[in-house]
């Protein structure tokens, strides 16, 4: 089992359409894949598992696998968190 932790960065925090790329990117492998966040967690392939962990900028969940290609896919839901799910960082007017 691998296991990383990352913060949320965008701006609407893990709801519908980031939870929606989350778990588009998680049916992309073989591992069993949970995303913790304090005692609760969640499935990494279930939209609504994700948005009740209720998700919010500034956050730091756990993004864990266990399979073949562990290493792997927590390495891409890492990076698909650390950019922010595509959206722009804050301009610094805002």
């Amino acid at each position: 089992m691998i296991s990383r932790t990352v913060t949320i960065l965008n701006k609407t925090g893990l709801h519908a359409r980031p939870a929606g790329l989350f778990v588009e990117t998680a049916n992309g492998f073989r591992s069993a894949i949970k995303v913790l966040k304090g005692a609760k967690e969640a499935d990494a392939r279930s939209l609504l598992g994700l948005m009740l962990l209720e998700v919010t900028p500034g956050t730091e969940i756990a993004i864990q696998a266990h399979g073949d290609d562990e290493t792997e896919a927590v390495a891409a839901l890492a990076s698909l968190v650390e950019s922010r799910f595509g959206e722009a960082p804050p301009t610094s007017d805002s």
